[in-house]
């Protein structure tokens, strides 16, 4: 009995391992989709004083299509809303608060098999008084 028991005790550790490796649990071997997540467009929104703007809402618009993807700035008057979802065409990005709105600033779309990265990456839109 002692030597059946060591045969199939050791059978029913290789076949637990082997299940387990089938679950969806997480695996050094395993790698992630590096296309799955859009790039996005860092948008910083200042005041004519060069303060930061929280609560700003930008807007990116596509300018072939008319598609726009709207966001609002965080407590460093900071958005990454704006992604490349928008891409491959220019974009046209401007942001308001109150009264106050920016010059509409353009950006274009460098594209791989992969991803559309904006250009510029990251943009700085000032609020006129």
């Amino acid at each position: 009995m002692g030597k059946r028991f060591r045969t199939y005790g050791w059978l029913g550790l290789l076949a637990s391992v082997l299940v387990t490796g089938c679950d969806e649990a997480p695996s050094a071997n395993r790698q992630e989709d590096p296309c799955a997540e859009p790039l996005s467009l860092r948008v910083h929104v200042v005041s004519s004083d060069g303060a930061r703007i929280q609560g700003a809402t930008v807007t990116a618009t596509n300018l072939e299509s008319n598609v726009s993807i709207t966001g609002v700035t965080d407590d460093r008057g900071l958005t990454t809303a704006i992604n490349e979802n928008l891409a491959p065409s220019p974009i046209r990005v401007v942001a308001t608060a109150g009264s106050h709105v920016t010059p509409a600033e353009r950006v274009e779309w460098t594209c791989d098999a992969c991803h559309c990265t904006p250009v510029p990456a990251e943009l700085t839109l000032e609020l006129q008084d």
